[in-house]
């Protein structure tokens, strides 16, 4: 069955994944997460989070999915190592060189590929299955029918988003958080621009205001029995940041549509009421399939309003400003304790008067006509009202996880004999890894006597024995061996003897859960890393003298320009789009004749642009003097490889500062993959671009005049203003 993967952004958040159905959960520690805003997990409390979770029976990943710098490398693996020896069941990871380096660590351990790596192909998923990632999380943008071609045609595991929050950009591409305020995406720290109100201009007239580019939120929830289908291995539901009643909440309703789904899949039909519980969760202009169809989603932007919106509750009729009382007709309920929002006003308010003909009520119905009282601000009648929470929903939600409804079953033999202790012996009866060889016996120095009157009966024992409520475990078969006439003085003894039983049980799974390594295993990598970085720097020095050369982008050819003028250059990218048009046949010849021209490959490559690059690369090669290509995402090694045999031997490859460069281990895994040239990433602060540069291992270059690309969208804001 398809995994379902739930939000932790700290304990609380945790228990509402686990104890509303979650199969698995993914959480940050302290460091290194792509949601470092989240309250995420100190040491002692990871260490806990993944006991809770696996006792339970639920997986657990750590989310390590920002990029590192060389200074901090160690402190990842070291992270990493603890992680593995908590017992955590996969690492999710952002960097390649990090990424490599745990799966050299532990080859058989899983590494997940975040989707921050921006795999959106096939192409990409079978780099990363080759380079021994155990799962690749696609990027947000793919298509049912995409994702179902990925699935069919690559080994590794495929986790797709199936709700909750968007990126207007392709995730790992965008670099509007750090351009404009400092505070990286790729570091964790987005500051959220693209939920900022913008203006479309088109030559300086304004054709379009609002939040032109925030998202709607993902709802899943009707292509389940798709997903079920399709060969992915896991639905993972976004929300770190968001409250443990949210993740309750989602995580329960897609637990009830995918068991369903599976269930019975011709008979799947999603309650409204139930889509209304998921909005009032949380919701962006309600809801979007977000890229799942194949027909372009011209509702993925709602530039109303960047943040929750609420459900809708009616409308004003009147409003009386003295006493700030609000009339409206009710399209849902409402009750004291809800918290609304006003059409055109921000923050919220907190119900805390209801009336209707002037007297105090409670609660209420659909079509009721009520006054909400006493909100001083300033409203006009027309303005619609919503409700951001419900006091009833947020109630269901926190008692769902309050008590124990994740409980893994177990069997038992409870042993009450004349003139012996009494004991139980417990086994399991759960196909959970973790309790698969549980057999234990515990007796208790309590000797059963003769029973004078009353004897001890089958039905006390079990009744006793299955009082677990507080605990992770419950009895799904218990057979009672003992003798007649036989009697305890306190009933309290079966008590303690099943509490014994669980506590040992705990003691069991926790023991088998956190994992020994050896020491001597980091010692030896660290002494292997050393000394290939020694080899780096004593190459650098060799080379501090070469003179550097300077390559030009020509995002626009102009083909009335001559180009036989150009001088001071060295290298010339162009990208292919101008290799399938003759009428740039002859800026091409002058332009490969005089310079080293490389064939610039986008950062995304979807079906048709594969299509077209297939169809014209072999030409562009043979009609012109090409050196190489810039590749712009990890994709374009296999489909270059691929394409050309002995790609290295015949062509130089320049990785674009889209693969995200922070330090000197993806370095040598882009060595490895025949790559001769790197661009350093614009984000990079002076000290870390030094030390790169200390390292000559591979050519590399800067980028330090031109327009940096802040967004890779898969979505056209003039399409939609039109």
């Amino acid at each position: 069955m398809i995994e379902l993967l739930a939000p932790a952004g700290d304990f609380e958040c945790l228990k509402a994944a686990v104890q509303n159905g979650a199969d698995s959960v993914y959480f940050g520690s302290n460091s290194f997460s792509a949601r470092a805003f989240a309250h995420n997990f100190d040491d002692e409390n990871l260490k806990k989070a993944i006991e809770y979770a696996k006792i339970r029976g639920v997986k657990t990943y750590l989310t390590l999915n920002t990029l590192i710098k060389d200074d901090e490398f160690n402190n990842a693996i070291m992270l990493a190592i603890k992680a593995y020896e908590y017992g955590i069941d996969a690492i999710i990871v952002q960097d390649l060189g990090l990424a490599k380096k745990l799966i050299k660590l532990f080859p058989d351990f899983p590494i997940h590929a975040s989707t921050q790596m921006t795999v959106h192909n096939l192409n990409g998923a079978l780099e990363l299955q080759d380079l021994g990632f155990k799962r690749v999380v696609l990027a947000r943008e793919l298509s049912l029918d995409e994702i179902k071609y990925i699935c069919k045609n690559t080994k590794v595991e495929i986790e797709c988003f199936v709700h909750g929050a968007l990126c207007i950009s392709y995730s790992g591409q965008c670099l509007f958080s750090s351009m404009l305020g400092g505070r990286s995406g790729n570091r964790g720290k987005c500051a959220g621009p693209c939920r900022l109100d913008f203006k479309l201009l088109e030559n300086n007239k304004v054709i379009d205001t609002g939040y032109l580019l925030s998202t709607r939120d993902l709802c899943g929830l009707d292509y389940l029995p798709d997903f079920v289908s399709s060969g992915v291995k896991c639905l993972k539901i976004e929300g770190r940041m968001k409250s443990p009643e949210y993740v309750a909440t989602v995580t329960k309703i897609y637990r009830k549509y995918l068991d369903l789904a599976y269930s019975k899949k011709e008979e799947y039909k999603v309650s409204n009421k139930d889509k209304k519980i998921l909005m009032q969760a949380f919701n962006r202009g309600m809801t979007s399939s977000g890229h799942l169809d194949n027909s372009v989603n011209k509702k993925l932007v709602y530039k109303e309003k960047p943040n929750n919106m609420g459900l809708y509750i009616g409308t004003v009729k009147s409003y009386n400003k003295t006493k700030g009382y609000i009339t409206l007709n009710l399209e849902d309920k409402i009750e004291i304790g809800d918290t609304i929002a006003i059409e055109n006003h921000t923050g919220s308010y907190r119900i805390s008067e209801l009336m209707e003909n002037g007297k105090n009520i409670k609660e209420t119905n659909i079509g009721q006509t009520v006054t909400i009282g006493r909100i001083k601000t300033n409203i006009q009648k027309g303005y619609k009202i919503y409700r951001l929470t419900s006091k009833e929903l947020s109630k269901i939600a926190k008692e769902s996880y309050q008590g124990e409804n994740r409980k893994v079953a177990l069997a038992c033999t409870v042993t009450i004999k004349k003139s012996q202790p009494v004991s139980i012996y417990v086994t399991s009866c759960s196909n959970l890894a973790l309790y698969k060889d549980l057999s234990i016996t515990c007796n208790l120095d309590y000797v059963p006597v003769q029973a004078k009157t009353r004897p001890l009966d089958k039905e006390t024992v079990i009744n006793q024995i299955s009082k677990t409520t507080s605990s992770p475990y419950y009895f799904k078969n218990i057979k009672v061996d003992i003798d007649k006439d036989v009697f305890l003085p306190k009933l309290s003894i079966l008590n303690e003897l099943r509490r014994t039983a669980l506590s040992n049980i705990g003691s069991i799974a926790q023991a088998n859960i956190h994992r020994n390594i050896s020491k001597t295993i980091l010692t030896k990598v660290n002494k292997k890393e050393n000394s290939t970085l020694r080899t780096m720097r004593s190459i650098a020095k060799l080379s501090k003298n070469v003179n550097p050369k300077i390559s030009l982008l020509l995002n626009i050819l102009n083909e009335d320009f001559d180009y036989s003028k150009l001088d001071t250059v060295d290298d010339i990218y162009i990208p292919l789009k101008y290799f399938t048009s003759k009428k740039y046949e002859a800026c091409l010849k002058t332009i490969s004749k005089k310079f080293d021209t490389y064939i610039y490959m986008p950062t995304i490559i979807k079906g048709n642009y594969k299509n077209l690059f297939l169809a014209n690369a072999e030409n562009a090669v043979n009609n012109y003097n090409i050196q190489g290509f810039v590749i712009s995402n990890i994709c374009n090694v296999k489909l270059l490889n691929g394409l050309f045999k002995d790609l290295n031997k015949y062509f130089k490859i320049i990785s674009n500062y889209t693969f995200n460069v922070f330090n000197s281990q993806t370095v040598l895994e882009l060595k490895d993959l025949g790559v001769s040239k790197f661009t350093l990433s614009p984000e990079l602060d002076r000290n870390t671009l030094i030390n790169l540069c200390n390292y000559n291992y591979l050519q590399k270059e800067l980028i330090v005049y031109g327009k940096i690309p802040l967004l890779h969208m898969n979505y056209c804001l003039l399409r939609r203003s039109q």
